[in-house]
């Protein structure tokens, strides 16, 4: 999958400084943001892409349970394997659906998603998505990772729905918005626009994206090294200053093994390393919700291809429901600053 703003790109690799409005980048095909309750949130009419991204949130009125159809179809069509939370992974096939988000609750739920789109082959599905749990910073949220297939080799995927199949109700506000990417792409009105680049200087514990434009959905990276010792990165977000009050809540993944979660946090950590990290954020950041946020790292571990590096999946929310954030920094409290190669880049649409 592709991680950056313009994945791809003709020519070579992708690069990360190209402007806002260069040729080819992921564009919005499609969108439907319920107006009442309803079961069901279809995004039809989809232009034939090779790739799709999918950003789904689902509030609640009642219990719901998000799952995907694609082009309407309700046979058994489908295979999944996931994990909740950890645990070990489940399998099923012969399935009416696709899965998206941890199961069950009247909570607010937020799933990004890849789909790759060939007429010829099956259509392939990964979604990380994040179930927001008892509201308050001092539940951590739940998480969901699957990949699923539709078993379907005639016709290009041409709607996307995301369903409902618990007792309750997607509530007004609920969303589904696909995005849609192909090598022969020209346009130039991309959906992610950038925010904020930012780079450290070797001076500070803090890389701080500085206030920008406040989006309803938020794509942020993050490289970052450290001048000395060992490195304990963490993430905070804010209104107009970053919030170091109790207000996060988190569970997290290392290396595959049982989860780990922490309520009433100062932040939300990626864990320690002694050596450089990667990492890749994507948020919803509506103003009356809590904001939620599902985040992967990968660690570099000692140099060489001898040594595998290291991974943590992060799920975490900001126990805010009154303002939507408007900068977001990288924290280190390990010992050392930040150095001048780290960055921090954040992209944002509404």
């Amino acid at each position: 999958m592709a991680i950056f703003n313009q994945p791809f790109l003709s020519g070579g690799f992708p690069s990360m400084n190209r402007a806002a409005g260069a040729i080819g980048g992921w564009v919005e095909l499609g969108r439907t943001t319920l107006g009442s309750v309803g079961d069901t949130i279809t995004v039809s009419s989809l232009s034939d892409k090779r790739y799709y991204m999918v950003l789904v949130n689902g509030l609640p009125s009642g219990n719901i349970d998000g799952h995907f159809r694609l082009n309407g179809d309700t046979g058994t069509n489908y295979a999944y394997r996931e994990s909740t939370d950890g645990a070990a992974d489940a399998t099923a096939t012969s399935q009416t659906i696709g899965l998206i988000n941890p199961a069950f609750g009247a909570d607010d739920t937020f799933g990004v998603g890849y789909l790759a789109n060939r007429s010829a082959n099956e259509k392939l599905a990964i979604f990380h998505g994040i179930r927001r749990n008892t509201a308050g910073a001092a539940t951590a949220p739940s998480r969901r990772e699957s990949v699923s297939k539709h078993a379907q080799t005639s016709n290009p995927i041409s709607s996307f729905t995301y369903q409902n199949l618990n007792s309750g109700d997607f509530a007004s506000g609920s969303e589904t918005v696909v995005l849609g990417w192909d090598p022969a792409d020209t346009h130039t009105n991309n959906f992610w626009q950038e925010l904020a680049s930012v780079t450290g200087d070797g001076t500070s514990t803090t890389l701080s994206s500085g206030t920008f434009t406040a989006k309803k959905y938020i794509w942020a990276q993050a490289y970052l090294e450290t001048t000395t010792g060992n490195q304990y990165s963490a993430i905070r977000v804010g209104n107009s200053s970053l919030d170091s009050g109790s207000n996060y809540a988190i569970r997290y993944n290392i290396n595959g093994g049982a989860d780990g979660s922490g309520g009433s946090q100062a932040q939300m950590s990626i864990q320690t390393s002694s050596t450089s990290q990667f990492v890749n954020i994507f948020a919803i950041n509506n103003a009356s919700n809590e904001k939620l946020f599902s985040t992967h790292t990968v660690y570099q571990n000692t140099a060489g291809a001898a040594n595998a590096p290291n991974r943590n999946e992060i799920v975490g929310k900001w126990a805010n429901t009154s303002n939507q954030f408007n900068i977001m920094g990288m924290i280190q409290t390990g010992g050392g600053n930040y150095s001048s190669a780290s960055f921090l880049k954040v992209w944002g649409a509404d």
